[in-house]
């Protein structure tokens, strides 16, 4: 389970260091095998997701009818933009640099721990939905219920 908000620089040649925090759990429920694909969503975001996890998400993705408009968007953005990285000795991953320039990554990142996949913001698109609040018209039944 990955959880938090770290600060993250991305360096010259498009890598970030994973936090210390989060490598043993990625050498051991990973395999130190994550994927890179877009945030079907949010602009400004990538998902990293560990590879297991990548494989039922890809395997649903799929499966989805490719009739519909919105079925091939989340294939093209989720699976058509898969890539797969693996740490490096100092803990560092590339970030594709398709996958950087079309997300407006640059030097300065968030990197955000989601339970069972991590999202990569740009420090300005982070900022920008931080920023929003969310009022009652925004809370649907569900939310209503939560304890917070």
């Amino acid at each position: 389970m990955f959880q938090g908000e770290t600060a993250i620089t991305i360096d010259d040649k498009g890598r970030l260091a994973i936090p210390t925090s989060y490598r043993d759990a990625i050498a051991r429920e990973a395999g130190n095998r994550l994927v890179f694909t877009y945030n079907p969503f949010e602009s400004g975001c990538l998902y990293l997701y560990p590879h297991a996890v990548w494989e039922k998400v890809r395997d649903q993705v799929n499966a989805l009818p490719r009739t519909r408009h919105v079925n091939r968007q989340m294939q093209l953005k989720l699976v058509g933009a898969a890539a797969f990285v693996e740490p490096d000795g100092s803990g560092r991953i590339s970030i594709p640099a398709s996958q950087r320039n079309a997300s407006g990554l640059e030097k300065k990142a968030v990197l955000l721990g989601m339970g069972d996949k991590f999202e990569l913001w740009s420090e300005q698109a982070h900022l920008a939905q931080i920023r929003q609040t969310l009022s009652d018209a925004d809370l649907g039944d569900g939310l209503l219920e939560l304890q917070l």
